[in-house]
């Protein structure tokens, strides 16, 4: 008795289809998308409206009178004496103000980078004025410091028989950068700890066992690991101080010779009606800060790839 078998048949394995690059590529970046087409809505149309304005002879005060006048709402801004001025002092300010602040942001880094009781509390209290509101922090110094009456300035000269000067009248560039300064020196001094804190511990070690003093430390070992961090500081200091409003509005309403740009076109849109020139003035304003942030980019990419390389 021979038992028989059916011969063993295979069903035909289909191929599964593989999704192809690109498809993975869109499906990857589909999450982004919707914050892709809110940024696109809120920035960059807007921005395309005022570059088309810019390009128009346009008083609010009379619509109808508006016509197309190519690039002269530009080389009106480069060449009359009132803007050129509100230029000079918007590179002034910015100037002083990134380097005060770089200069004491190193100090106070320097300070925070040794070990002391207490160094929690004073790192906080330090940071708190980076915190404050730019228009609180304007106020602040308007009425509490530099107010000749019952200001804390004028009320320190006074107890030891100082003079009491009018600050806002005598120095008003010199009041808007002394705030500014006390705003953004906190930002400076973080950065700037960070990089301390990034050096490497055994070169230094090694340097004062060679007999190496702490100025020779700090001269030809941090400041050079610093570059790149006070380039990053001064960086991204100067994208904010170049369009910074806050403080020459509240401080002193830009007057005395304290209006920089970003206050020219606030007067040209608002009291002027001038949205053809005041939207060259943006634009050019615009182009500035991407100019300088081009450059805080190219920094930030750097320390990524030096950290990336110890690591």
């Amino acid at each position: 008795m021979t038992a028989t078998t059916a011969p063993l048949t295979t069903a035909p394995v289909r191929a599964v289809k593989q999704p192809s690059a690109r498809l993975r590529a869109w499906a990857t970046r589909a999450p982004l998308l919707p914050a892709l087409v809110f940024m696109i809505v809120v920035t960059q149309l807007p921005f395309v409206a005022t570059l088309v304005i810019s390009f128009f002879d346009w008083n609010a005060l009379y619509p109808k009178a508006r016509h197309f006048t190519g690039v002269d709402n530009y080389r009106q801004v480069l060449t009359d004496a009132a803007l050129r001025h509100s230029v000079w002092t918007t590179v002034l300010l910015t100037v002083a103000v990134v380097l005060a602040s770089l200069v004491l942001g190193l100090a106070l880094a320097l300070l925070l980078d040794r070990g002391f009781r207490g160094r929690g509390v004073v790192r906080t209290l330090l940071i708190a004025p980076f915190l404050v509101v730019p228009v609180a922090a304007a106020l602040l110094w308007k009425h509490v410091l530099y107010n000749p009456e019952y200001g804390l300035i004028n009320g320190l000269l006074h107890s030891v028989g100082g003079p009491q000067p009018d600050w806002l009248s005598n120095s008003p560039l010199l009041a808007v950068e002394a705030s500014l300064v006390w705003q953004w020196t906190p930002f400076m001094m973080l950065i700037l700890l960070a990089g301390l804190q990034s050096r490497d511990q055994q070169q230094i070690e090694a340097a004062r066992v060679d007999g190496a003093s702490d100025w020779q430390i700090f001269r030809h070992l941090t400041l050079p690991h610093l570059r790149r961090y006070l380039e990053l500081g001064g960086l991204l200091g100067s994208i904010y101080i170049v369009q910074n409003f806050d403080a020459v509005f509240t401080i002193t309403s830009g007057g005395l010779g304290t209006a920089n740009l970003p206050y020219t076109v606030y007067q040209s849109f608002y009291q002027a009606h001038e949205n053809g020139l005041a939207s060259a003035a943006g634009v050019l304003v615009v182009i500035g800060s991407i100019i300088i942030t081009t450059f805080a980019l190219r920094v930030v990419s750097s320390l990524f790839r030096e950290e990336v390389s110890r690591a």
